[in-house]
């Protein structure tokens, strides 16, 4: 039996959806105060269980009868008010499931990040191989994710059977306006500026779907990077523009005014009693030139992702 924790949220949902789509019953945890996605709605070979990661008893009893478990659940923000549940869900939440995992002999896959990889030198590809260093300057969510795979190969050290995977910036026409979807909103309703950084970005349907031929392989004590290709933010913002019709954005941002912008957000937040549109961490990080190499997955499941281009239009046509 199959055990997918984060089912809720959006790579979570999608990888359930493959899974039962090819006839496999899932068991999937969920807080009572989560809401089942449309996409998983009606499922008759899913089975939903109350549990939190950070709830040890309820999610003990989620193990019963499991033999394979996909590692999703996990928070993602900017926000340094974040910090306390970044680490508790992400770093702890995530020693938890090793631990049951380790008890109960189970296999997993374990759901990582490109912001727990290394920083490449100057004109080389980041790599599986490349390790993180610390970093003060450093937002909490890398730290988080960082630590949260420490957990796992901390697992593996003891004898834990898993594999990891680090997705890049995931976009699909299931996220709606949330996640990677913010960015497709913004620049729908108008966004003037881009920053001159650029990172790798993958479609949820190739991360769940290299998910699944990871966790069926015999592949084990391993990582690996999923990620399409690498796109500057201001390519990407133009493609998306492209796709609903509109003008591209077409100013560069320069670091001191997005410095300008971060804090305005920061002091409206204190009126409005609202998480800030845009924060410290998120401005500094859209400057970063990061390129991910993708070579480790093509070559070990000879894995060929969809083109961006395709993906990109795929979500604006379902956000018009």
């Amino acid at each position: 039996m199959i055990l997918v924790t984060g089912a809720t949220g959006f790579l979570g949902a999608e990888l359930v959806k493959q899974l039962t789509d090819s006839n496999i019953a899932v068991r999937a945890i969920k807080r009572a105060s989560s809401t089942v996605p449309a996409l998983l709605q009606n499922n008759p070979l899913l089975t939903w269980h109350l549990a939190d990661v950070n709830e040890t008893e309820s999610l003990a009893d989620a193990f019963e009868g499991i033999t394979h478990v996909y590692h999703c659940a996990a928070t993602v923000s900017f926000n340094p008010k974040d910090k306390t549940q970044l680490f508790k869900i992400n770093i702890e939440g995530t020693a938890n499931i090793v631990n049951l995992c380790m008890e109960n002999n189970v296999r997993l896959l374990h759901v990582s990040s490109i912001a727990a990889l290394g920083i490449a030198k100057e004109g080389q590809l980041i790599t599986e191989k490349h390790f993180w260093e610390y970093d003060a300057k450093a937002h909490n969510y890398a730290i988080s994710k960082y630590e949260g795979e420490m957990e796992v190969w901390r697992g593996v050290a003891e004898g834990l059977d898993a594999v990891i995977v680090n997705p890049a910036v995931i976009i699909g026409k299931n996220a709606g306006y949330n996640g990677s979807g913010a960015i497709f909103k913004l620049v729908k309703d108008g966004l003037k500026f881009y920053t001159d950084g650029a990172t790798g970005i993958v479609d949820v349907e190739d991360v769940a779907k290299a998910m699944i031929l990871l966790m069926n392989s015999e592949i084990t004590a391993e990582r690996f990077t999923l990620s399409a290709d690498n796109l500057h933010y201001k390519d990407f913002f133009a493609q998306i523009a492209q796709g609903f019709g509109i003008k591209a954005p077409a100013i560069a941002a320069k670091p001191w005014m997005l410095g300008i912008a971060w804090r305005a957000a920061k002091l409206a937040s204190i009126f409005t009693g609202k998480a800030p549109d845009l924060t410290k961490d998120a401005a500094r990080s859209s400057f970063n030139l990061s390129y991910y190499s993708n070579q480790k997955i093509k070559d070990t499941l000879n894995f060929e992702f969809k083109s961006l281009d395709q993906s990109i239009a795929e979500v604006c046509n379902a956000l018009k």
